[in-house]
């Protein structure tokens, strides 16, 4: 009789388990229907099977720039007591992104940008935390925070798609389902800050002549698809140097994206953190674009130190950081201003105990007769004599030398 009755139980409970909701936390969207906003052109919606129900699957054509599917559901007082969100996604198995833009209280000017994989073809939950929301707009420097932030109450509904500095806007798709509220989420509170000296495990492989991963991060100073360094670019310059005086094979992957600024290039942080993520060193030069985007030297510190905490925790504190000061342009007055974004770096480096090589220094120091040379004719970018400072002075940087 036991057991007949322990039978019927498990009969009953099945059901119920079946039907227990995927999370703890708010729901937002169940993605049972499909009442997303679609544009007219370069994005399809459709209803498909989910991880829990019905999903929906949102495919972009070729050239989708600045195209969004846009929710119905804006924030509301329970996402002021949510740690983040999460979401299902079935991604395509590409290694194209799938990107999140949530706008704040109207505001276009205040937006606020996430990207993920959709390298996987199983379900795979999404976690996001309010901070890894990045402020994607010029001088916008206000985090997303319940307490001290701009609350995420006041966010417009959720949208799908890409803006346009991405720079990759191939047909892609991804599934998502269930997207929810998640009450609270545990973050990795560990800085992976060294501490010795920031860049001994790179200075150490360059002694022993081992191979070497490099991720460049940066504007069009770095960017291997832009007109000034298709000849010739400074990453390749460095790793031929460190090639021929310490015979260490150097692996570069260049993410720089032209006319684009720091916090949009962090973004896009999962774009090389997928497929390298655990590089030997990784340098950040940035300045120009942020400048004349409108942010301050005191935000720019702050987005530095934000980049180097964001690397360290992709990387999982295995990549050695190496922050440049911005290549000053022909420009005074330009010039003259990126003098306090230099001393913001440096700020930022020492706060993070990163690596500094000072490109601004550099060329300040150089010989009037010489100074000429270091841009291309617009007198923003890098001609070779300049590119040749930039790759000297980081294996300078990478060495100690003014560290």
């Amino acid at each position: 009789m036991r057991t007949i009755l322990l039978s019927i139980l498990l009969l009953w409970l099945v059901p119920l388990a079946l039907a227990a909701p995927a999370g703890d936390g708010t729901l937002i969207d169940s993605m049972d229907q499909p009442d997303f906003s679609v544009p007219k052109e370069k994005a399809h919606i459709a209803l498909v099977p989910g991880k829990i129900g019905n999903a929906l699957k949102f495919s972009f054509d070729n050239d989708c720039q600045s195209v969004f599917i846009q929710g119905r559901v804006p924030g509301s007082p329970a996402w002021d007591r949510a740690a983040g969100f999460s979401f299902w996604v079935k991604g395509d198995g590409s290694d194209h992104l799938g990107g999140i833009e949530f706008i704040w209280n109207g505001d276009y000017g205040i937006r606020y940008g996430y990207a993920f994989p959709i390298n996987n073809t199983d379900w795979k939950k999404i976690v996001v935390p309010w901070r890894d929301l990045i402020p994607e707009v010029g001088a916008m420097t206000q985090s997303v925070d319940p307490k001290s932030g701009n609350a995420p109450s006041k966010f417009g509904p959720i949208a799908f798609g890409k803006w346009w500095y991405w720079k990759d806007y191939a047909a892609h798709s991804y599934t998502v389902d269930d997207i929810r509220l998640e009450p609270g989420i545990k973050t990795d509170s560990r800085t992976s800050r060294p501490a010795g000296p920031p860049l001994a495990r790179v200075r150490a492989k360059l002694k022993a002549g081992k191979p070497l991963t490099v991720v460049t991060m940066g504007d069009s100073l770095t960017d291997f698809a832009h007109w000034s360094n298709h000849d010739h670019n400074w990453p390749s310059l460095l790793a031929a140097q460190i090639k021929q005086k310490y015979g260490s094979e150097v692996t570069l992957v260049n993410p720089a994206m032209g006319g684009t600024d720091l916090r949009q290039n962090l973004v896009v942080l999962p774009r090389w953190t997928t497929t390298t993520p655990a590089p030997d060193l990784v340098t950040i030069f940035f300045g120009f674009n942020d400048l004349t985007e409108g942010m301050t030297p005191d935000a720019f510190r702050a987005a530095q130190q934000d980049a180097v905490d964001r690397v360290r925790r992709a990387t999982g504190g295995r990549a050695d950081v190496l922050i440049l000061t911005p290549f000053p342009p022909v420009n005074a007055a330009q010039a003259a201003a990126l003098g306090g974004f230099a001393a913001a770096c440096q700020a930022a480096a020492q706060a993070r105990n990163a690596g500094l090589c000072d490109i601004y220094r550099a060329v300040q120091a150089a010989p009037e007769a010489d100074k000429a040379g270091l841009h291309a004719w617009d007198g923003v970018h890098l001609g070779l004599p300049g590119q040749q400072l930039v790759a000297q002075s980081v294996l300078n940087a990478l060495e100690g030398a003014r560290e």
